[in-house]
Formats: C-alpha cells, sequence, structure tokens
C-alpha cells in the first residue's frame, strides 16, 4: 500500500522575528526542515515525499534538496496562502497509486521513525489516524468577559500534534466537501464528513517549533533525536 507524505513548509513564522522563514532555520548546521526530511529519508513505510514551500523561497528549498540527497522529494511545490490551501494543492500531485497520505510539519523535526510507523499502521485499520499527547495542564473554559465557565476533564484533552494519517480516498473526500470553513488540522476535515479518527499517543519532544523559546529547546533536543534515527 503506497505512502505518500506531504510536508508543509510554506509558513513564513512571523512570531519567530527572524530574516528567514522558519523551515529555513539553521540549527546544528542545517535548516529545521532538513531536519525533519532526515527522519522520513529513513521511513521504510513513506514512498515519497511532496514538500510545499514558500514561493518566494522555492529556489533556497531546492537547493537544501539537492545538497542534502533528500532523494525522496519528487516535487517542491508553492503553497496556498494558508496551510489548508496548501495541502489541497498537493493532493493534486499524489501519485495514482498512492492509498495513504501522511502529512507532518515541516518545522515538526524531532519526530521519530517509531512514531511514523505507529500511525501508519494505525491507518490500515481505522482509515484516519492523528498523533496526539494527554494535556498535562489544568484547562478552562472562558467566556467572552474573561471569566471562567468550567474546568474540563483534563483526561479527556489530548493536544493533537503531526503527523495525521489518512486513506486517501477519505483525504480527498474531506477536502473536497470543504468550501468554506477554515480549520487548524486537516482531521478536522475528516471529523466533518462523519469519519471517526483514532488518537495514536505521541511524544511530548514532538515539538512544532513556533517561538524562540522552542528554537531553545530544540537545541537541547538534537543530540538525543539524532541518537534516535541514527
Amino acid at each position: 500500500m503506497k505512502v505518500e507524505a506531504i510536508i508543509p513548509t510554506a509558513g513564513l513564522g512571523i512570531r519567530l522575528s527572524r530574516k528567514r522563514p522558519k523551515p529555513l532555520i539553521v540549527i546544528d548546521g542545517e535548516p529545521l526542515f532538513v531536519h525533519t526530511l532526515k527522519v522520513f529519508e529513513k521511513a521504510y513505510c513513506v514512498d515519497s515525499v511532496i514538500l510545499v514551500v514558500h514561493s518566494r523561497y522555492r529556489t533556497s528549498y531546492e537547493k537544501y534538496v539537492k545538497k542534502y540527497r533528500l532523494s525522496k522529494v519528487k516535487i517542491v511545490m508553492v503553497g496556498g496562502e494558508t496551510r489548508q490551501e496548501s495541502v489541497k494543492r498537493a493532493i493534486e500531485y499524489l501519485d495514482k497509486k498512492t492509498r495513504m497520505v501522511l502529512i507532518h510539519d515541516g518545522v515538526r523535526p524531532f519526530i521519530s521513525l517509531k512514531l511514523i510507523q505507529k500511525a501508519v499502521d494505525l491507518c490500515k485499520k481505522h482509515r484516519a489516524v492523528v498523533v496526539a499527547v494527554p494535556v498535562k495542564q489544568t484547562i478552562k473554559r472562558v467566556d467572552d468577559q474573561g471569566f471562567v465557565e468550567a474546568t474540563l476533564k483534563r483526561h479527556k484533552l489530548w493536544e493533537v500534534q503531526t503527523p495525521q494519517v489518512f486513506r486517501r480516498d477519505i483525504l480527498e473526500k474531506a477536502y473536497r466537501g470543504n468550501q468554506m470553513s477554515l480549520v487548524t488540522d486537516d482531521a478536522s476535515l475528516v471529523e466533518n464528513i462523519g469519519i471517526k479518527v483514532k488518537v495514536a499517543e505521541g511524544d511530548y519532544a514532538n515539538i512544532k517549533i513556533t517561538t524562540p523559546e522552542d528554537l531553545m529547546m530544540a537545541q537541547m533536543f538534537l543530540k538525543q533525536h539524532k541518537k534516535k534515527i541514527s
């Protein structure tokens, strides 16, 4: 069953206040997105990668793909105005033989081979899978005036990560059925067409690099991560 990965990296990462877009920020001598793609190079269950980038930096991404011999990247394509639009465009480039689609944030460089395999295996059985971790902190729902409405039951709350893996036909149907709503992850679109999504317990180290504090954490995680994929 052929599996292709869509890796969105088209965001500019404004919150990091850097001159370069977030995926191109260098950590330990290599851009963030390269650290991410090196894991997928070693993931036997993933056949190829569609890399989605910002139009302004497409040439830079292509140069890095060549420099680091990221052979699974079959195309470097330009994304849309939103992540949702970027994934929608990438779906059009899927191989005809592809049956499962894995979507992973390009700036989550600490994904493990074990977790990729786990998500793909679960998708074979459940058709739609998200990686997530149990929430550690107490979460309260607050009204528009800033007053607490309720304290939510923590044991039922999970923080969603990527990868998210779907049967191709389900993902395509979810995107065709969404004309208006903007969502924060692909699983939400699948949920909207009535498909149950299985949760695979993830890894707290599988962070998305968003803020300067995340970059500091990334420096600490990197050495340990390299041992995992070596």
